[in-house]
């Protein structure tokens, strides 16, 4: 059970092309969101659909796959772990921010014409 502490699991569509950075140091950082969407009816049976998004972050190799497979509406599966962290606003101000650090990743859906 130790592994299973931090762990997170998604399957959902990016609402974005990924922003992908090269570091200094040569390694490669990738920043995208997905959206994962639920379906439930209310208490009047009305069909109502609940999307949360998801800001994600992919380093390395994974980062690599990000910028060469990954477009807006792209389904994936991915694996990661919460990432909690914090900056300051060009105000001062304190920013608090919680994203998934991508450990895996899976691409889903049909095959696309364009590889």
């Amino acid at each position: 059970m130790y592994a299973l502490k931090n762990k997170v699991q998604l399957i959902g569509n990016l609402g974005n092309a990924p922003e992908v950075k090269t570091l200094e140091s040569g390694k490669k950082m990738a920043r995208f969101s997905v959206a994962t969407s639920e379906n439930y009816r209310n208490a009047k049976g009305e069909k109502v659909t609940e999307t949360q998004w998801h800001n994600l972050v992919a380093w390395g190799k994974v980062a690599e796959i990000v910028e060469k497979f990954l477009t807006k509406g792209k389904e994936v599966a991915i694996e990661g772990k919460l990432i909690n962290r914090s900056y300051n606003d060009k105000e001062g101000n304190k920013k608090y921010i919680t994203e998934i650090q991508v450990n895996e990743l899976l691409l889903l859906g049909a095959k696309s014409s364009e590889a």
